[in-house]
């Protein structure tokens, strides 16, 4: 919640292109399986391997989860850090670049999408690490006006 109040106070924005690998602190890409349909891009969350198993027991859908030794990454729609306000022990990765060393694929779906759906993600990640959820506040108006 700090991150975003900060952000919205020094009036940045942060930065919704995927990087190459070599730009800031990137890594590698985590490599979606071909056979996978990833038409709406791809980010990636990652959660410290502590808690790994546990949100992978739990959650109702999951998607292609990557692991290093520090670790759990998992494949979310482009764009799921929108409005979200991530707990700080949570990597955030545009692009599915992620600063890991030789990640490997640990859970392929069932399905033809590639994703983890983020809020059921993001609620479990918030309930695991004992963060009260928190969205980001928006200006202007949420809804379309009536008539």
């Amino acid at each position: 919640m700090l991150r975003n109040a900060m952000a919205q106070l020094l009036g940045t924005r942060r930065s919704r292109e995927p990087q190459p690998p070599g730009a800031g602190d990137s890594g590698v890409q985590l490599p979606v399986p071909p056979a996978l349909s990833a038409s709406l891009g791809c980010d990636a969350v990652g959660v410290p391997a502590a808690y790994g198993f546990r949100l992978l027991s739990h959650l109702p859908r999951t998607g292609c989860v990557f692991a290093d030794a520090d670790r759990w990454w998992w494949i979310v729609p482009a764009g799921s850090d929108l409005e979200l306000d991530w707990p700080a022990q949570v990597a955030y990765a545009r692009g599915a670049y992620v600063p890991a060393v030789r990640p490997r694929l640990i859970h392929a779906p069932d399905s033809r999408t590639p994703y983890t759906p983020p809020i059921p993600l993001f609620l479990m990640v918030c309930q695991v690490t004992g963060v009260t959820p928190s969205w980001a506040v928006t200006e202007g108006p949420r809804a379309v006006p009536a008539g």
